[in-house]
């Protein structure tokens, strides 16, 4: 029988933790963890799900779609509207790079401290 674990959190380390946690939270609606602080923040889900962000000393960002400094995971995040939702995000702070694979069926968009996310409707 294998193993039974459940996902409860993942962690992002970034410069500025509150910072990305802000923009995260804006872009979901998730809800800021009381816990947070300078060097860490998080954001949580009604489920207990929990995003955090922790600061990294002299934290460098992935590169996309080159390997320079490698991207290591990414978020993948399910849209109504491509469009719409990048419109969105791009005013919340996030970029959009000029390489998209696919652009019709996802687009990929990088957050402040430099993550490339997805955006998908499927």
């Amino acid at each position: 029988m294998p193993l039974q674990m459940r996902l409860t959190a993942v962690t992002l380390d970034c410069a500025d933790p509150e910072a990305l946690a802000a923009f995260y939270q804006q872009a979901t609606g998730l809800e800021l963890h009381p816990a947070s602080d300078g060097d860490f923040a998080g954001l949580t889900r009604e489920d207990g799900f929990f995003l955090g962000f922790q600061r990294v000393d002299d934290y460098r960002a992935p590169s996309w779609p080159g390997q320079t400094m490698p991207q290591q995971a990414h978020f993948d995040f399910h849209v109504d509207d491509l469009d719409e939702a990048e419109d969105v995000l791009l005013g919340l702070g996030a970029t959009r790079p000029e390489y998209q694979p696919d652009a019709d069926r996802w687009r990929v968009l990088i957050d402040p401290a430099g993550h490339p996310f997805c955006l998908t409707t499927r």
